[in-house]
């Protein structure tokens, strides 16, 4: 039987498009016009609590920092360190291998203790995730599953308004399918290419359902800011095709036209099963 692509999934699970939810957003309501109102809240000083999970050894060792940094065994002492900083604002990741048990089951004992805390001390939460594209769900259906989760987190605290749906796409997709330390344990361009197209349809899909939910929601886009610096006068190839892919999930998450050479990078190192 032909493997089914993940596009050919999310055309029959979504539709093909115009979404109700790529007509929300914005800081002013609903329609997402204009600037944003004068206020101290348009500008936001956060901190954040390392919450990576990868696993490593070919899949055999989960790294979960929040509990190797004794989080989950201290989050109200670490919660109450927010506002004695002087900050208002937390970026936080749920953990998402443990929410997420299987499609449709979710386990919110942890997060719902936590969120309760967060609101009455006054933290406003920015909720991101970082999935992996097999162990939660495999390939290629990921993305589908990974918005019925958001759309799941947004009905279950309706007060939260700022998302990152998936932190730092380039970050995940380049480490885990090409530079061969995270989750796949890749080191090819093609698992590159096929862990940064599931991971940008996750984040679009479920900034669909959030802002279903949370017309006004902020979506925040976390990604990396690294550079190469060559030392020669003129910089090879590689090197400038290498900066140029930094940009990918930005291109793609807001539909801007790759450059040629990153087109045709894309294009080259896709898997030709689809998936």
């Amino acid at each position: 039987m032909a493997t089914r692509s993940f596009l050919d999934i999310i055309h029959r699970v979504r539709g093909d498009g115009d979404d109700p939810g790529d007509r929300h957003g914005g800081a002013t309501g609903a329609r997402g016009e204009g600037l944003p109102q004068a206020s101290p809240r348009n500008f936001m000083f956060a901190t954040g609590i390392e919450c990576s999970y990868p696993t490593i050894d070919n899949g055999r060792v989960r790294r979960d920092l929040m509990e190797e940094c004794g989080h989950y065994a201290r989050w109200r002492e670490d919660l109450a360190l927010v506002p004695d900083l002087g900050l208002q604002v937390l970026r936080y990741g749920l953990p998402y291998y443990k929410v997420h048990r299987a499609p449709g089951r979710y386990d919110w004992e942890f997060c719902d203790l936590v969120l309760a805390e967060m609101k009455r001390l006054g933290i406003t939460p920015a909720a991101f995730r970082r999935p992996r594209l097999d162990g939660e769900f495999p390939e290629p259906g990921l993305p589908v599953h990974f918005a019925d989760y958001a759309a799941a987190v947004a009905q279950r605290y309706p007060w939260v308004r700022f998302y990152t749906p998936v932190n730092e796409i380039y970050v995940t997709a380049r480490v885990s399918g090409r530079d061969g330390l995270w989750n796949e344990q890749l080191r090819t361009d093609r698992g590159f290419v096929t862990a940064m197209k599931h991971l940008v349809a996750g984040s679009i899909l479920a900034t669909h359902e959030i802002t279903r939910r949370r017309p006004d929601c902020v979506i925040v886009q976390s990604e990396s800011a690294e550079y190469t610096h060559e030392a020669r006068a003129t910089p090879s190839r590689e090197i400038v095709l290498r900066n140029k892919r930094r940009f990918i999930a930005l291109d793609l998450l807001y539909a801007y036209p790759p450059q040629a050479d990153t087109y045709a990078y894309l294009l080259e190192r896709r898997d030709p099963r689809g998936i």
